[in-house]
């Protein structure tokens, strides 16, 4: 050997050291731990391992392999003294390290002095005090972030090393997190209105915020420029185009349906309610070309409480430019751009019914005093006509007059409470039979006839009350002279005489009388339902009270169709 090889003793001195002759410089340490540390400070010929040094479980071999191994793994690793300096440190924290050499420096220092971001701000103290790991996050000036586990060395403890320091490049993780979290906040900003923003704004007005929101957010987190929104249709499976960037104009106005075949990717995804990433578009059989040049697509659901409510897609120009963690991110924007869809259609379903509650409320309280103008100058009428036509103009006049008012109010009730909006997963049947079908409804009971109002108007009838037989007579004449009643409800005992008898003198009036007949059970004064039914009364023309609102509902739409046949 070259009188300048060095050799590493390991153990106590002995006086055998001689046996490597003269030529040979020995250094001696008491532990593998020093050996260790000597190891990465300067370069030996050789080891020498004393026997004394060597225990049951050959933890000193061990540690000396280690270094070989640690100094490859892709975790810096470093032992630190009780002054928190860095005794030795493997190759990957040289590299992770500000510092030229990073023996010898305190442990922080040589990572730049990082943010401690916790949970604990002092790991090297605790594992120090308490003989217990420690573990914290470290976050550098340049915006990298790494997991530190702190760990007291026990049987290998020395002077030199008491800790044992592995710290995790975590930066894409962190980053990971902190993009899911401004996704999912910027999602549940949608549609984060004050109140009076809310009441300020009519329902497109926010239908623009949501999607202008939208499109900031996809553009901005996600990083998108070309995304398409479409709205499941639940009762015909139609997606209807809901938001449209960058797409095509012929493909954002493509017909397509929550089908699993010959509807794209849209299509099968509100069909199975599953995501679809579209490596390849030209390779893909499902893919329907969106814009020119485009070469791949990731397509989610839109999910509210387990319903598929609509689709968002986005689309690239370039092959594969999209991977499961933009899965997982459009995932969790579809959740809140559904919650959000689903929150304004809620507020102005709300907003609607609030509105629709207060013309009821107006209608409910104007509805009766109007039938009584009208009753009172019907009653009138009858007795100028052929003897004072100006009379006779004037009280149609104030008829014409009464019943405006109740069409005044049943307008602006509409413009208040427009049907735009059904809230996801919600269905309505808007029965539009009904819709400006004028009513007479007859019966002694004041109750029965302010329901007929509430009850009907609601889905769009005109209706009109009368107490008895002769007063319904009267309205029914008179109302023929401008626009029919299409429809009379008549309870089967009046005042004057009974339904059945009501329905005769009607018949004198016009050839075929719609009536229905109202009843308590078991309640029928001379048969006069059956009589009724001979004469021509529908056989479901009858109401047996209390009836639900249902089946007074399709008695007077069976009625509808029985008298008025439909156009072909």
């Amino acid at each position: 050997m070259s009188p300048n090889k060095k050799v590493l003793w390991i153990g106590p001195a002995d006086e055998q050291v001689s046996i490597l002759g003269d030529q040979v410089e020995v250094e001696r340490v008491d532990s593998p731990v020093d050996a260790v540390n000597h190891l990465s400070r300067e370069k030996y010929c050789g080891v020498f391992l004393h026997g004394s040094s060597v225990d049951a479980d050959n933890s000193a071999i061990c540690l000396l392999q280690g270094e070989r191994i640690l100094g490859g793994m892709p975790d810096g690793v470093a032992l630190v003294n009780a002054e928190f300096s860095i005794s030795w440190a493997n190759a990957c924290l040289r590299n992770w390290s500000t510092m030229d050499e990073v023996v010898g420096q305190n442990f922080f220092a040589a990572l730049g002095s990082p943010e401690l971001l916790g949970p604990d701000f002092c790991p090297f103290h605790s594992a120090l005090a308490t003989g217990q790991a420690s573990s914290t996050t470290l976050r550098t000036s340049e915006f990298k972030y790494f997991q530190l586990h702190v760990a007291p060395l026990t049987n290998a403890a020395t002077d030199q090393a008491l800790l044992v320091a592995t710290v995790s490049d975590i930066t894409a993780e962190i980053l990971q997190q902190q993009k899911l979290a401004a996704i999912h906040e910027a999602g549940q900003k949608l549609t984060d209105l004050k109140p009076d923003e809310i009441f300020a704004m009519d329902t497109q007005s926010r239908i623009d915020l949501l999607k202008d929101n939208i499109r900031h957010c996809t553009r901005d987190l996600l990083n998108v420029d070309v995304i398409e929104i479409r709205l499941l249709e639940q009762s015909s499976g139609t997606l209807m185009p809901l938001l449209s960037v960058g797409i095509d104009q012929e493909a954002a106005d493509r017909k397509l349906f929550a089908r699993p075949q010959g509807n794209g990717v849209t299509g099968y995804v509100a069909a199975i309610g599953k995501s679809y990433l579209c490596e390849d578009a030209s390779k893909d059989p499902l893919y329907l070309e969106a814009f020119k040049g485009a070469s791949s697509s990731l397509t989610v659901p839109l999910m509210l409480h387990e319903t598929i409510i609509g689709t968002i897609n986005v689309e690239s120009p370039k092959v594969a430019a999209f991977g499961i963690s933009d899965m997982q991110f459009l995932e969790i924007f579809a959740r809140d751009v559904a919650v959000a869809l689903n929150t304004l259609e809620l507020l102005v379903a709300q907003r609607n019914n609030a509105a629709q509650q207060s013309v009821e409320a107006i209608h409910g309280a104007v509805s009766l005093p109007v039938d009584h103008i009208l009753l009172d100058a019907v009653n009138v009428m009858e007795r100028y006509i052929g003897h004072e036509p100006e009379v006779v103009q004037r009280l149609q006049r104030i008829l014409q007059n009464a019943r405006e008012i109740k069409r005044v109010i049943h307008q602006i009730g509409q413009r208040m409470a427009p049907v735009e909006v059904i809230p996801a997963g919600c269905t309505q049947q808007q029965h539009a039979k009904l819709q400006s079908k004028r009513i007479l409804v007859v019966d002694a009971d004041l109750s029965v006839r302010n329901d007929a109002h509430s009850l009907l108007e609601r889905y769009g009838c005109i209706i009109e009350t009368a107490s008895s037989g002769d007063e319904a007579v009267m309205m029914f004449r008179n109302s023929a002279m401008e626009m029919p009643y299409e429809i009379v409800i008549s309870d089967i005992r009046l005042p004057d005489y009974s339904g059945y008898q009501l329905m005769l003198r009607l018949q004198k009036l016009v050839e075929h009388v719609p009536m229905i007949l109202m009843s308590g059970y078991g309640y029928d004064p001379g048969h006069s339902i059956v009589k009724a039914r001979e004469a021509g009364l529908h056989p479901k023309a009858l109401l047996y009270k209390p009836f639900r609102v249902g089946q007074l509902i399709n008695v007077v739409e069976t009625i509808i169709d029985a008298y008025q046949p439909q156009v072909a």
